[in-house]
């Protein structure tokens, strides 16, 4: 079953956005929160700076041993230590879409190692994919990661890692939004 989240930035939200920085392309506003829920039609956002959809759906481009390798270290979105959060909004160009699927696996994964430059930072920086080209959204993914305050660095070695590689000659327009959980009380 597919899962619609909205990720809703204004003045509440259980994240604190501490930045929101365009790398490639296009920022978003600024905003001061950040709230995560299973998207409703009709959810009322009067004082929303920006709200963004995206779709859980099947996995594309791993193979079976990748997504076993996958979800065997993936550790579970919401863990207590993982205070900070990113989302990654990002949009392919046209000429990535042009390209037939087993191109764009060849891209992603074979010439690229995306999956496999994830995997070097499990458990540590927990992360789920939201599907938003098919929505009409401005941005064709979002990605979701959640991390402790010390695998901030980590995670930065991560993104540096992505980038650097062949796939990212596709991307068009990335927005780097940084989180902190706001602590009860």
């Amino acid at each position: 079953m597919r899962s619609t989240y909205a990720f809703i930035a204004g003045t509440s939200g259980e994240w604190r956005i501490r930045s929101i920085a365009g790398y490639l392309g296009e920022s978003l506003d600024p905003a001061q929160k950040l709230a995560m829920r299973l998207f409703e039609p009709g959810m009322d956002e009067p004082e929303a700076s920006w709200r963004l959809l995206g779709t859980v759906s099947n996995v594309r481009y791993a193979t079976q041993a990748e997504v076993v390798s996958l979800r065997r270290r993936q550790e579970p979105l919401q863990r207590p230590q993982a205070s900070r959060a990113a989302l990654i909004p990002i949009r392919k160009s046209a000429a990535w879409w042009e390209l037939a699927q087993d191109e764009r696996r060849a891209i992603f994964e074979e010439t690229s190692q995306h999956t496999r430059i994830g995997l070097d930072y499990l458990p540590a920086v927990a992360r789920r994919l939201h599907h938003s080209r098919d929505l009409g959204e401005p941005f064709d993914f979002l990605t979701w990661f959640e991390f402790a305050p010390e695998h901030e660095p980590a995670f930065d070695d991560l993104l540096a890692r992505l980038r650097a590689t062949r796939e990212w000659d596709y991307v068009e327009r990335e927005v780097d939004v940084r989180l902190e959980r706001d602590q009860p009380g």
